[in-house]
C-alpha cells in the first residue's frame, strides 16, 4: 500500500527491494526488445510518456537515486535534494531507449556492486527527504525497488498491447 514515505510501496509488497533492484535491468532489457523500435514511441495511456520516456527515466532515477544512496552512507543524516522529473525530461525527445538502457544497468550494476559492500548498519542511516520525511537506506531501497516496479509494470502494458 502506498504511504507517504513511500508511494510506490504497493508495487513492490512483500518482495525483496535488493533483489528487485538486481533483477531490474534484465526485465527492462527484455522489454525493450519485445517493444522494438515502434513499440518504444507508444504510452501506457493517454498523456503518458512513450516507453522510451520511460527507459530514459529511469536512466535518470538512476542517477539521482545511486547518488542519494551513496551521500546517506557518507554523511550523517543527509538532507536530499529533489529533482522535477518533468524538467529532467524536457530533453528526452532527442534521447534514445538504448542508450538510455546502457546506462541504466551500467549504473545499477556499479550500485549493487557498492551497495553489496556496505556493513549492514549503512542500511539503517537515517536520511531527511523535503516530501518524504526521515527515512533509511533501507527505505530509499524500497522506494526505488517499487519505483522500478510501477514503470516496469507500465512496459509490460505496452508489451501487451503491440502484441
Amino acid at each position: 500500500m502506498a504511504t507517504v514515505t513511500n508511494p510506490y510501496a504497493g508495487f513492490l509488497g512483500d518482495l525483496d527491494a535488493m533483489a528487485v533492484l538486481k533483477e531490474t535491468p534484465g526485465r527492462l532489457q527484455e522489454l525493450v526488445q519485445r517493444l522494438g523500435a515502434a513499440g518504444l514511441e507508444r504510452s501506457w495511456a493517454p498523456g503518458k510518456w512513450s516507453a522510451r520516456k520511460i527507459v530514459c527515466h529511469l536512466a535518470d532515477c538512476e542517477i539521482a537515486f545511486g547518488y542519494r544512496w551513496r551521500q546517506v552512507a557518507a554523511q550523517p543524516h543527509h538532507l536530499i535534494q529533489t529533482f522535477d522529473q518533468d524538467q529532467w525530461a524536457a530533453g528526452y525527445e532527442s534521447l534514445g531507449a538504448n542508450e538510455a538502457l546502457a546506462s541504466f544497468s551500467a549504473l545499477r550494476r556499479w550500485s549493487m556492486a557498492w551497495l553489496g559492500a556496505l556493513p549492514p548498519a549503512a542500511f539503517s542511516k537515517a536520511v531527511t527527504h523535503p516530501e518524504r520525511g526521515e527515512l533509511t537506506l533501507r527505505d530509499l531501497l524500497a522506494l526505488a525497488a517499487g519505483h522500478d516496479r510501477n514503470h516496469l509494470g507500465q512496459l509490460e502494458q505496452m508489451t501487451k498491447a503491440s502484441a
